[in-house]
């Protein structure tokens, strides 16, 4: 008797034992339909700059950023590559409503518009004199097509986000716009240009800007709308006849889906042939693939060699005269 005592008073001091059960929560599937319909009332969170949130070391984020690129940037003139004009207006502005005076209110900072349209300009000019060099065939209207698409808003954008450019743009916008990212992109290759000079600002364009050409069709590029007649002016300069099409082959005529070939013949010679759904359309196919042949922009073309750019003049000297 004493013996079952002591084991009541055992089990009524330790209290009752829980154990995991597995089961159903009934409670789960309301609770997370509530948070959801409490998502949608409210209004999304704003969006807050990245160096307004904590834990953002605004100096060491710019060092890492210069080195991560693997360029000598100067620091001062890279984190003025990051401020935007919006940025200082807002600061002073905000000073001034704190009573400041003016004098007080006013920042000591640049903006950079100076340092982007620095960039601007020699993106511009080294884009076309690179371009020129590699396709010395291609017409004027061409090379300014090609550099209007690296020079986009969008292939602007894209790279700079990429590189992390956003979270360190000093500006009044959250987020930011396209127009503030693609000057500030500007004004990072005025920075550079600035600090390590021409031939670092060069590399830096054809690692991150030339190099978007990869994979890219010449006429998705440049708008052509009359293939054939720009052949025929090609054609002339060269003091060569205008082009003969010949159907070459052709399979599916009678079906929804028929293709053609049709080939160009120059001198009795056959110097491209392109396929399309109808005679005139793989007519102007050819005429694009004789052009792309002309360019040098053809697809299985050799592709561009810019160590000699990366070199100094006695190791570009050697490569030529071995080559």
């Amino acid at each position: 008797m004493s013996s079952l005592l002591s084991c009541v008073r055992c089990v009524a001091l330790l209290g009752p034992w829980y154990t995991q059960v597995r089961g159903v929560k009934r409670w789960l599937r309301p609770y997370l339909m509530m948070l959801e319909r409490k998502k949608r009332l409210e209004e999304p969170p704003k969006p807050v700059p990245r160096y307004q949130q904590p834990h953002f070391d605004y100096h060491a984020e710019i060092v890492a950023f210069s080195k991560r690129l693997n360029e000598s940037f100067s620091t001062d003139l890279l984190k003025t590559a990051f401020v935007n004009h919006s940025y200082v207006v807002k600061e002073e502005k905000e000073r001034s409503e704190l009573g400041l005076d003016n004098e007080t209110a006013s920042l000591n900072l640049q903006d950079n518009r100076e340092l982007a349209q620095h960039g601007l300009d020699f993106t511009v000019s080294y884009l076309t004199s690179t371009i020129q060099q590699a396709f010395p065939n291609l017409p004027t209207v061409g090379v300014k097509s090609l550099v209007d698409y690296l020079t986009c808003q969008q292939v602007l954008c894209h790279i700079a986000k990429h590189l992390g450019v956003e979270d360190l743009t000093l500006t009044s916008e959250c987020p930011v716009s396209p127009e503030t990212l693609q000057s500030t992109f500007y004004g990072v290759i005025g920075a550079l240009l600035q600090s390590s000079g021409a031939n670092a600002a060069g590399i830096f364009l054809q690692d991150f800007l030339i190099s978007q050409l990869i994979g890219k069709d010449l006429f998705d590029i440049w708008s052509v709308m009359d293939p054939m007649t720009l052949l025929v002016e090609q054609l002339s300069k060269r003091n060569l006849p205008p082009p003969e099409p010949r159907l070459t082959k052709q399979s599916g005529a009678s079906t929804v889906l028929p293709v053609y070939f049709v080939g160009l013949y120059c001198n009795k010679q056959l110097i491209a042939e392109g396929p399309g759904e109808t005679i005139f359309a793989a007519e102007e196919e050819a005429a694009r693939v004789a052009l792309r042949k002309m360019f040098g922009f053809a697809e299985n073309r050799r592709p561009w060699d810019h160590s000699t750019s990366r070199q100094g003049t006695e190791d570009s000297a050697t490569l030529d005269s071995v080559c």
